[in-house]
């Protein structure tokens, strides 16, 4: 299926590793020209490298997104993107009592601060213009929510009526607003955290597969990157033009499987 999106012009954010990485990768393959954005420029140069060699048209914008100038800097630089992506962010796991104030008002400012202050800045001009696709990804922590990840589920909770809410406003403008939730991905972050544990409880960061069980994951598996990037491109396509408004869980039925 032709998705339309050859030539439209996406910015996203936290493009340079993982699922925004990933992202990037699939709307790539369906002809779309692209602007990474994130914090460091090395990484972006070398997402964009790989990226051109594959004959995508790619630029790039190195800009701390925690902060309102890095955000004003990149709405300065890319003024009219037809697609945003909101990939930026991680936020710091542990109960009520284990994460400072500080690390929740750090975790928030890119995550959840960042994507609503992106909103205000690039969504006049996609209403000016009747047309544009906001795709948020936002996490399964604010869906089925745990007290050890507490920050994490009232950040992504918040994100996804925000979501829910900008959707309904945005159709009036010919504008989609929409999310995705992926539950746990086998990103380069996923790998580091099990190869710190596998070298810690066994004495070798190259048995980090062992600590990826099978029974802790729907189909057996954590779901990849690509599989969020193909998402991403479909929901981004006008070929779901009256798709607007939701969240897409993807977590292979994960929430319904009790402990």
């Amino acid at each position: 299926m032709n998705l339309q999106l050859a030539g439209r012009h996406a910015l996203i954010t936290g493009g340079s590793k993982g699922i925004g990485r990933a992202i990037a990768r699939a709307l790539a393959a369906e002809g779309a020209r692209l602007t990474l954005a994130a914090r460091d420029a090395e990484a972006l140069a070398a997402t964009a490298a790989e990226l051109s060699a594959a004959g995508a048209q790619v630029a790039t914008h190195a800009a701390d997104l925690a902060t309102d100038a890095g955000r004003e800097g990149l709405r300065a630089a890319v003024p009219e993107p037809d697609i945003l992506v909101n990939n930026a962010g991680a936020v710091p796991a542990g109960r009520l009592g284990d994460v400072p104030m500080a690390d929740w008002r750090a975790g928030w400012e890119l995550k959840v601060f960042g994507t609503i202050h992106l909103k205000q800045l690039f969504l006049p001009g996609m209403k000016a213009r009747g047309a544009g696709t906001v795709l948020n990804i936002v996490g399964m922590g604010g869906r089925a929510v745990r007290p050890g990840y507490i920050c994490g589920a009232a950040g992504n909770a918040a994100l996804i009526g925000f979501t829910n809410a900008l959707g309904a406003e945005a159709q009036a403008h010919g504008v989609r607003v929409l999310g995705i939730n992926p539950s746990p991905t086998l990103t380069e972050r996923m790998e580091r955290h099990m190869r710190g544990r596998a070298q810690s409880e066994l004495g070798d960061a190259e048995r980090w597969r062992e600590f990826v069980r099978p029974e802790a994951f729907p189909f057996g598996r954590p779901k990849s990157p690509e599989e969020v990037g193909a998402l991403a491109a479909m929901l981004c396509s006008p070929r779901v033009a009256y798709l607007n408004g939701t969240v897409v869980d993807m977590d292979g039925g994960g929430q319904w499987m009790g402990p």
